[in-house]
């Protein structure tokens, strides 16, 4: 699949067949992941992957999450300050590596939604709490992933109303 075509036809995807995602494509949803941009270089993330039931499901109850049972893999992101070169950058790299997930995923067939953790503090805690998330990382945002069970058209979000030239 070609970039642009790829960035313009993803979708959140919500449900999931019980198919599992197959050790390779979570590599390579990683491997996206980890070639994402991120100030100076610095990579201040760390991933936490899910692929075990029970796991999973202790998720569905962060509130709109209940699909999130049906999901055969997540990947929980976090972000790490003390690898940071300039302070308070890591939630932008952090959503560049998930960005990059997600187009991965969508590029090879798996369908995935973004779960929005880091500012909430109470699913941050959470997620500290299921996976015993040290105290100076920070859980950011979690990707559920799996073969889809629905197939949803493009959208086209373009809109000349935001766009300004030269001065607002």
């Amino acid at each position: 699949m070609e970039t642009i075509k790829s960035i313009m036809t993803r979708r959140s995807i919500r449900t999931w067949t019980n198919e599992p995602v197959t050790e390779e494509q979570r590599k390579l949803i990683l491997e996206a992941a980890m070639n994402a941009p991120s100030a100076a270089d610095a990579r201040p993330w760390h991933f936490v992957t899910m692929n075990e039931p029970d796991v999973i499901k202790q998720f569905a109850g962060l509130g709109g999450t209940e699909m999130l049972e049906e999901s055969t893999f997540m990947v929980l992101v976090c972000g790490d300050p003390s690898k940071e070169i300039y302070p308070g950058f890591w939630p932008q790299d952090c959503s560049c590596a998930a960005q990059n997930m997600q187009l991965a995923a969508h590029d090879i067939g798996i369908g995935c939604v973004w779960i929005a953790i880091y500012p909430l503090e109470e699913r941050v805690e959470t997620c500290r709490k299921i996976l015993d998330i040290p105290d100076d990382i920070t859980p950011f945002s979690l990707l559920a992933m799996g073969a889809p069970n629905e197939v949803l058209g493009p959208e086209y979000r373009y809109d000349e109303g935001r766009f300004h030239s030269n001065k607002w």
